[in-house]
């Protein structure tokens, strides 16, 4: 089941900012997407990472941030207005405060981290992991918490090439941020409780 799209008009970030922000979209090469809800699982694990990122980034120059937050990645030579993908990941790390303006992120986070869900899972794996890619994010993460993985893309010379997959056991070190790990064992016993 895929997200379900706005209509079927091509947008740009300046029609973006004329929505009302009752209804949080997504646009991927001019499609809007209407975001989907979470769930207690998807945002335990989103809490975690962001609140373990933050306390591993304090009085470093990278910062964390969270969800809500427009991430707009233009193309070559595409203004603001024209830009036709802004994405909200879950987390996301950004060590180039040139990047960051009052209105989010402008160009490629660091690191990304999508936490699946099952209306969700196709969208995030399969478009949005071409649309980093294409605009140069580094790291991104794909976390399953049914499956209780984590599938990690990394930027080479030929893009993402082949993923990592770890469980969530133990910890995860972030491979662009030094000295950065993600510990799972904890959040992983409170997951158990929740229904799928």
């Amino acid at each position: 089941m895929g997200l379900p799209k706005r209509d079927q008009q091509y947008h740009t970030y300046a029609d973006y900012l004329g929505w009302p922000e009752s209804v949080r979209y997504e646009l991927l090469d001019g499609v809007a997407f209407m975001m989907a809800g979470s769930d207690l699982a998807h945002q335990d694990i989103v809490g975690e990472v962001f609140a373990q990122l933050r306390n591993a980034l304090q009085g470093k120059p990278c910062r964390p941030f969270v969800a809500p937050f427009d991430v707009r990645l233009p193309k070559p030579r595409q203004s603001d207005e024209q830009t036709d993908t802004v994405v909200q990941p879950d987390v996301m790390v950004v060590c180039d405060p040139a990047k960051i303006d009052r209105r989010g992120i402008r160009g490629a986070p660091d690191l990304i981290v999508e936490v699946l869900s099952p209306s969700t899972a196709g969208h995030d794996q399969v478009l949005k992991r071409r649309a980093y890619e294409r605009a140069g994010v580094q790291e991104f993460w794909l976390v399953h918490p049914t499956d209780r993985v984590v599938t990690i893309y990394t930027l080479g010379q030929d893009g993402y090439g082949k993923p990592e997959i770890q469980e969530l056991v133990g910890t995860t070190p972030v491979g662009v941020l030094e000295n950065v790990e993600i510990t799972w064992d904890e959040l992983v016993a409170r997951l158990p409780k929740i229904e799928y």
